[in-house]
C-alpha cells in the first residue's frame, strides 16, 4: 500500500494546484496540508475547504498528472517493477485526486483497480464542480477503511509520509514511514520502520 504525494512522487498535488493561484491561496493551502500531515488537523476538516479554494480545472488536473510522473521518487520505477515481478501486489492509496494519479499508475503498470484516491467532477466547460465526498481517502481514517474493505492477502505493508498513512497501522502488518521527501516526527514514531529510498523499501519488502 503506497501513498503517492511526497512518497511515490515528490510533490503534494493540492499544493501544486494552489501554486497556480495567488500567493494568499497558495500559502493557505500549504499550511493546511502540512498541519493535516502532521496530525494537527483532520483531513475531514480541510478536504472540502482546500478544493473550494483552489477549484482546479480539468486541464489543470491533466497537467498535474504529468507533474506526478516527472517528480517520481528516485529508484521507484525499478523497485516497483522488481517487487511486482516477485509477486507483490502494489496498490496506491492516496488522498490525492484520482484522475491526476492515474498517469503515474499507468507509467508503473499498476492497474486502475489498484488506485484508491478521490475523484473530482467537472462541468461541461471543464470547470470544477465537486469531488466524491463518499471516497474513503477523503477522510482521516479512510486509508485504514480501504485496507479493511479490500481484505488483502497478508502480509500487508503500508508506506507513507503523513498521519493519514499512519492511520493504516492497526490494519496492516507493518507501517513504514517514508522520509525521502519529508520526515515528520509523529509519523516516524508511529511506524515500525522508516526508509528514505525505494531501494531501501525494496530490500525491506523482498528481504
Amino acid at each position: 500500500m503506497l501513498d503517492v504525494d511526497s512518497t511515490l512522487s515528490g510533490i503534494e498535488g493540492i499544493d501544486w494546484l494552489a501554486s497556480l493561484r495567488d500567493d494568499t491561496v497558495a500559502r493557505a493551502i500549504s499550511e493546511l496540508t502540512e498541519r493535516a500531515m502532521r496530525g494537527e488537523l483532520t483531513l475531514d476538516s480541510i478536504y472540502s475547504e482546500r478544493l473550494a479554494l483552489v477549484r482546479p480545472t480539468e486541464s489543470e488536473i491533466s497537467v498535474l498528472g504529468d507533474e506526478y510522473v516527472e517528480a517520481i521518487a528516485p529508484g521507484a520505477e525499478g523497485a516497483i517493477s522488481d517487487m511486482k515481478a516477485a509477486g507483490v501486489n502494489v496498490l496506491l492509496v492516496s488522498g490525492g485526486i484520482r484522475e491526476a494519479i492515474l498517469p503515474l499508475a499507468a507509467r508503473l503498470e499498476i492497474p486502475e483497480s489498484n488506485v484508491h484516491a478521490v475523484s473530482v467532477f467537472f462541468d461541461a466547460a471543464g470547470e470544477y464542480w465537486g469531488f466524491d465526498e463518499m471516497a474513503p481517502a477523503a477522510h482521516q481514517k479512510g486509508k485504514r477503511k480501504i485496507v479493511e474493505l479490500l481484505a488483502l492477502e497478508r502480509p500487508i505493508i503500508a508506506v507513507g509520509d503523513g498521519m493519514t498513512d499512519a492511520e493504516m497501522a492497526p490494519a496492516v502488518d507493518s507501517f513504514v514511514a517514508f522520509t525521502g521527501f519529508v520526515s515528520r516526527d509523529r509519523v516516524v514514531a508511529a511506524a515500525q520502520r522508516s526508509v528514505a529510498t525505494f531501494h531501501e523499501l525494496k530490500g525491506l519488502v523482498l528481504g
